[in-house]
């Protein structure tokens, strides 16, 4: 149970890492394109947010591939598809059952589901802020403000 946690903790906090950096490069990209956001087009603020969230998405994708090549590497799963399906269930928390890991690494399974639901609610916290920056200056800039 201690290398689980060990192994777990870890993984959590590489993960934690990564969606740090992409949370910055997020928010520089908006920042940079302050320009777009602040016409009064709806398209224009759409894309940007758009943006915003696709790599917030990449950046979940990829935690979610971290923790199946965990799992290839200590053998839970023969093929990185199997590994990827069972750690996007678990990182969305979705528990289908389907694939289960063996006893000895099942303590993962819910270690990486805690690492999803903090990672899911930082992304989407992130994109509303940029969500209701862009309406606030699209409205703006449509009033001439």
């Amino acid at each position: 149970m201690l290398m689980n946690l060990l192994f777990g903790l870890s993984t959590m906090v590489l993960c934690l890492l990564l969606q740090a950096w992409l949370v910055v490069k997020a928010l520089r990209y908006y920042v940079n394109h302050d320009h777009d956001i602040r016409s009064p087009s709806l398209w224009s603020s759409l894309m940007k947010v758009s943006s915003v969230m696709l790599i917030l998405v990449v950046g979940n994708l990829a935690q979610v591939a971290i923790w199946a090549l965990l799992f290839l590497w200590l053998g839970e799963f023969g093929e990185f598809a199997e590994a990827f399906y069972h750690s996007m269930v678990n990182f969305a928390t979705l528990g289908y059952g389907d694939f289960v890991m063996s006893e000895q690494r099942k303590l993962l399974g819910p270690l990486e589901a805690v690492n999803g639901v903090i990672m899911i609610g930082l992304s989407s916290a992130m994109l509303l802020a940029a969500f209701q920056d862009t309406l606030k200056k699209t409205v703006a800039a449509r009033r001439g403000s």
